[in-house]
């Protein structure tokens, strides 16, 4: 991987944290979300993340707060983050159209340990916001701020859907993530920097979240549709792949009070917000202890194993990763044209026994005709025998060749009218007759026999009429 290359832009992040340096930013703390903490049943496939982020509170004034972030996991489920900020200007409540109010930078820790894992199930505890904020009115450079201090305990729930992956955050916490009532409890900066009203209590609250992992821009890592509810408010947002390495993050917090943008500015402050992070992957030949080898990207897109441990990823950079998905592509490919060429394998098979059977039926079909012509050139050698006896006066040598020739070809109409005449001439009129009938029904157009059938009802047959031939 070219590491230089995310060095120097990582460089130009913590030198914007001078900057544009806030806690309470969407998309500053560690994970996916936008506020809410998070955890995972795999270890983190990055050395580390960076990003910089803006909330807009308000154009007009304008009206924005600022921060960097930087995450790594250190190991054993045990992870750190670091985030500055610079909040929104509080003093321009006053509709004010230039202010010279400086806000006090906060530099905030983050720490977070993985506790339990089963199958898509984790659980992890930690502490977020340990925030130290510049004193403008004090000799000290940074003071604690203990009023954004949040000690929280998350589950969360990792699921496939198709080609969907659906992860879900639950917990409680206190401090930030504890529920404030922004129209009772605000809390107000003047120009100096000191606190107008602050009642604000310490208590604790629940937190949900989720995280949709969607298909679209899939050879970039997958499109992320995120919405939470950070014990304040409701936020919701899109993470968008520019590579497999860098993501655009846009969203909108505490929605519920978007009706009242811009009127005032409290901690429960709606907001537009817009970042940029990077996440630098982990040198492939490093895997997770106990895990299998595997494929996965640098937002935890692959496979795991059963103990919900996966490999470390083997994307090195966006180039690297895009030949990789152009290169399963054409395997993907192959594999295709592959089964194509055996499935027309199968059917010019199936084509060449359908060929040979219609051979084998015309050389049957041949055969049998061959077979019935020498039958009938058989049969009508004997019926020029019997004739030939006939005209002898040797009428049982005469039958004898009908009787062969009605053998080789049983429907002949010939023949059996010959027979009906050789047993008219030995006075068998009744087998005559039955052999005429079969003449006439082998060929109702048999005119000859016709006429002898009737002369015969009619008593007027006589030997000069019975059919020779």
């Amino acid at each position: 991987m070219n590491y230089k290359k995310h060095i120097r832009i990582l460089t130009i992040l913590l030198m914007g944290s001078m900057l544009y340096a806030g806690t309470r930013v969407a998309y500053t703390r560690p994970g996916l979300m936008m506020r809410v903490p998070t955890t995972s049943n795999k270890k983190t496939p990055y050395l580390f993340r960076a990003g910089v982020s803006t909330e807009f509170h308000n154009f007009n004034p304008f009206n924005t707060a600022r921060g960097v972030y930087f995450e790594t996991e250190l190991g054993r489920g045990f992870s750190v983050g670091f985030s500055g900020v610079t909040p929104g200007d509080t003093t321009r409540l006053s509709k004010l159209k230039e202010s010279t109010y400086n806000a006090p930078a906060e530099f905030g820790f983050h720490f977070q340990l993985r506790a339990y894992t089963y199958n898509d199930i984790s659980v992890s505890v930690g502490l977020q916001d340990v925030v130290f904020q510049s004193d403008q009115t004090s000799e000290e450079m940074l003071s604690l701020n203990t009023s954004l201090l949040s000690a929280f305990l998350v589950l969360s729930s990792e699921k496939d859907l198709g080609e969907y992956k659906f992860n879900t955050y639950f917990g409680f916490g206190t401090g930030g993530l504890a529920p404030v009532d922004a129209d009772t409890l605000p809390a107000v900066l003047d120009v100096n920097g000191k606190v107008v009203t602050d009642t604000t209590e310490t208590n604790a609250g629940v937190f949900i979240g989720f995280l949709m992992k969607t298909p679209y821009f899939s050879r970039r890592g997958g499109m992320d549709i995120v919405g939470e509810f950070d014990g304040t408010g409701v936020n919701v947002g899109l993470r968008i792949p520019l590579t497999s390495d860098y993501r655009l993050n846009l969203g909108f917090t505490h929605m519920e009070k978007l009706p009242e943008w811009g009127n005032r500015y409290w901690s429960g402050h709606p907001g537009f917000t817009i970042g940029f992070d990077m996440a630098v992957p982990r040198d492939p030949r490093q895997r997770v202890q106990g895990g299998p080898s595997g494929s996965t990207n640098i937002y935890g897109t692959g496979t795991s194993s059963s103990q919900g441990v996966g490999s470390i990823p083997i994307h090195r950079d966006s180039t690297v990763a895009m030949a990789n998905v152009a290169v399963e592509t054409l395997r993907d490919s192959m594999a295709l044209m592959n089964n194509e060429m055996r499935n027309l394998l199968v059917r010019l098979n199936a084509m060449e026994q359908n060929s040979k059977f219609l051979s084998d039926s015309l050389s049957s079909l041949k055969l049998e005709s061959n077979v019935s012509e020498k039958n009938m050139n058989e049969a009508l050698r004997h019926l020029s025998l019997s004739l030939r006896y006939f005209y002898a006066g040797d009428y049982r040598e005469a039958l004898k060749e009908v009787d062969l020739a009605l053998q080789l070809n049983p429907d002949l109409a010939l023949a059996y009218a010959r027979r009906g005449s050789i047993y008219y001439k030995l006075g068998d009129v009744q087998r005559a007759t039955i052999n005429w009938n079969l003449a006439l029904r082998l060929d109702p157009e048999y005119t000859d026999v016709r006429n002898i059938l009737k002369a015969l009802n009619e008593n007027k047959l006589k030997s000069a009429s019975v059919i020779k031939e």
